[in-house]
């Protein structure tokens, strides 16, 4: 399915979601995996722990922050899919970030990480059935169907790989 199948866009992740290619959700995260495969991580070394404003997280952080959230979302989307029953609650991101150890870490390794958890998400919602990808789930405040789940992940990753495009690249000079 495309993302022009999803039928409600929720408000909020909408911005993410209107990012990625209408283009079938496989495809879709296929060529995500090609988009984290093509990071240049030498450039992503001379930037190191550098920030463009300071407070703000660095691009080990950020990719941290990528494959935190990808797993945070698979987690909501297998609670759905299973007819499990729970809401999950929501997650507070800084504080994550704040309590992850991602700085300490080389950057080829949690981009390895990042492919290696994209690669689960490929496999996991490549099994699921068309049913499935209809399935609304409510979660916090928003309701949103498993087929919009999947473009927002990969959305999420299109956003903040944009980020540190515009923002975190010219510091590598």
């Amino acid at each position: 399915m495309k993302r022009s199948d999803i039928k409600q866009l929720p408000s909020y992740f909408s911005a993410y979601i209107n990012l990625v290619e209408d283009i079938e959700l496989k495809n879709a995260l296929e060529k995500s995996v090609e988009q984290i495969n093509s990071i240049d991580i030498t450039l992503l070394e001379k930037i190191g722990l550098k920030t463009y404003v300071e407070g703000k997280w660095t691009t080990h952080k950020i990719i941290q922050h990528i494959i935190d959230w990808e797993r945070i979302w698979c987690y909501r989307t297998l609670l759905f899919v299973r007819n499990e029953g729970t809401i999950p609650s929501g997650h507070n991101e800084n504080l994550m970030a704040d309590n992850c150890n991602a700085d300490e870490l080389p950057i080829s390794q949690l981009i390895d990480e990042l492919r290696i958890v994209r690669m689960s998400t490929l496999a996991f919602f490549n099994s699921l059935s068309e049913q499935h990808y209809a399935i609304n789930c409510q979660f916090i405040n928003y309701e949103m169907s498993v087929l919009a789940m999947g473009f927002n992940i990969i959305g999420h990753q299109l956003h903040h790989f944009n980020v540190i495009q515009e923002r975190y690249v010219p510091l590598a000079s």
